[in-house]
């Protein structure tokens, strides 16, 4: 009986606040992704919604996981749930302690794409051209490498080796 109503009270908080959801930051998986530990200690993989960092063997993807880490990791978040991605994470807008947002502030320093493919936020867009503007971040480097092509070329070069 037990089990059984704490299933319910699982359900009933899911779709009660389906859009939002808090927690403690427990991992930091790189720039982009975070695992939360909720009210309920459930973990909660989140993936930040219209951005996308570097990959650890890009240029900057340590520092955006750094960046990451320093703003949010052991600290209580609320996230602004847009779904889920096609790996059943929870996309989100992560909103830290301070009420600053964590996608915006990685745009902004230059540790993200804005994920155009995904999210017309213009907020975005601007915060990412004012970053290339201004050269932070990984708009330093003379030619930076979309996470998306980088993912797809690492892609390709594993066919080519099974082959």
């Amino acid at each position: 009986m037990r089990t059984f109503i704490s299933f319910l009270l699982i359900i009933f908080t899911f779709n009660v606040s389906a859009q939002t959801l808090k927690g403690k930051v427990v991992k930091v998986s790189d720039g982009d992704t975070i695992t939360i530990l909720d009210s309920l200690h459930l973990q909660i993989k989140i993936r930040l919604y219209g951005i996308d960092c570097p990959e650890k063997k890009q240029d900057y993807g340590t520092v955006a996981k750094k960046f990451t880490a320093d703003k949010c990791f052991s600290k209580l978040i609320i996230v602004e749930s847009k779904g889920k991605d096609k790996y059943g994470r929870t996309l989100g807008i992560v909103i830290l302690p301070d009420r600053s947002q964590l996608n915006l502030l990685l745009l902004e320093s230059g540790l993200a794409w804005h994920y155009k493919a995904f999210d017309k936020s213009k907020r975005y867009a601007d915060a990412e051209v004012k970053a290339k503007k201004q050269k932070q971040g990984l708009w330093a480097v003379k030619h930076p490498v979309a996470p998306w092509e980088f993912r797809k070329e690492k892609k390709a070069i594993a066919t080519v080796e099974t082959h």
